[in-house]
């Protein structure tokens, strides 16, 4: 495989690893808001009739927990790109690789 295609599909390879982690992480995020308070979450924390303390509890645990999913699916992927391929992404790596 020519260089340009390992870069094309470590691209698609992590950009759908990472929409697939935010995609689980907000459904989950969801559901547990759902079980701890009871209410639906927020459809637009920016909407005058949430609570300031809702909104910005649901903008704080989305923030977080979707970019940690992001970033461990990235990192489970890399690692995958390394074992199938014996280096690292293009994008990983560093000059003189």
């Amino acid at each position: 495989m020519a260089k340009g295609d390992n870069s094309k599909l470590w691209s698609m390879f992590s950009v759908v690893a990472a929409l697939g982690a935010a995609v689980v992480a907000r459904k989950g995020i969801d559901k547990s808001w759902q079980v701890s308070t009871g209410k639906k979450p927020p459809e637009n924390p920016a909407d005058p009739d949430i609570e300031i303390w809702e909104a910005v509890a649901w903008a704080t645990l989305t923030g977080a927990a979707v970019s940690l999913a992001r970033m461990y699916a990235q990192r489970r992927a890399a690692a995958y790109y390394v074992k199938t391929t014996g280096k690292l992404p293009p994008t990983l790596r560093q000059d003189g690789e």
